[in-house]
């Protein structure tokens, strides 16, 4: 049987762009261009290699997001996934996690599935939260934040890297893990895979598809919200202190009126 693996991914602004909020409070994904998020780029390079060592295997990745998100699915279907989920609904503008980890739970229930990979964050919110929130729903382990990861005998295994040990963890599929930026460098799509991507199927689903009310996503669904949001002050002239003997003196005192020193 074929082992069907999952990649969920996201269309983030880009952070070299002029990121901002918009006049409700939600980020603004209009006027700042687009990409899948690189963190997500280390998933799919996990689930691509671990398709590598399957005897058969099927790679969907899945994103919940505007039109324009269709991007993040063509990228990574460029680099090697057979198929891709796009979850696209007016109602879903300002989803925050809790609403987003619903849709995608329906979502990849309804694809079917074996192992879900995300990445350890996303790099617009970064809350990091999204894979337990997801293995809670689908009511199946987690295992995150992996800097190596493997399946066999319908086991997954990784390796967590912390600040003072080292963990060798698994869990019996069906499962959720996640992937730091430490687990190997994402390939980049050749030009053939660019062109195949295009012939690629992607499956659109909205929230009828997922019997899913819009009172439980969106705004009005929202657990968390911005109460206000101030733009951050445009970066002044620093102080230059020129050395005519008594730099170190002034230097010092800088510090000193700084609370530094």
């Amino acid at each position: 049987m074929s082992l069907r693996i999952v990649v969920c991914v996201k269309y983030v602004p880009d952070a070299t762009g002029d990121r901002h909020f918009a006049d409700d409070l939600t980020v603004d994904r209009e006027d700042v261009d687009g990409l899948l998020s690189e963190l997500d780029e280390y998933a799919v390079e996990q689930a691509l290699q671990i398709a590598d060592e399957a005897d058969d295997a099927e790679i969907t990745v899945l994103t919940v997001g505007p039109e324009d998100a269709k991007d993040a699915l063509r990228k990574a279907l460029s680099m090697g996934a057979d198929k891709a989920v796009h979850v696209e609904d007016d109602d879903l503008h300002g989803t925050d996690v809790m609403g987003t980890s619903l849709v995608l739970a329906k979502a990849i229930e309804k694809t079917g599935y074996d192992l879900v990979i995300c990445g350890m964050a996303s790099t617009d919110g970064v809350m990091g939260v999204l894979p337990a929130l997801l293995s809670e729903r689908l009511g199946v382990p987690q295992v995150t934040l992996l800097s190596e990861v493997s399946v066999a005998d319908g086991t997954v295994k990784g390796r967590r890297d912390g600040d003072t040990a080292t963990e060798q963890l698994e869990a019996s599929l069906p499962a959720v893990v996640s992937v730091t930026d430490q687990s190997g460098e994402a390939r980049y799509p050749s030009f053939k895979g660019i062109m195949a991507a295009k012939k690629k199927p992607v499956e659109a689903l909205d929230l009828d598809d997922l019997d899913l009310e819009a009172e439980q996503v969106g705004l009005e669904g929202a657990w968390t919200a911005v109460d206000s949001a101030d733009e951050r002050p445009a970066r002044t002239a620093g102080t230059i202190v020129k050395d005519e003997g008594e730099g170190g003196k002034q230097l010092a005192e800088f510090l000193a009126s700084q609370k530094f020193i």
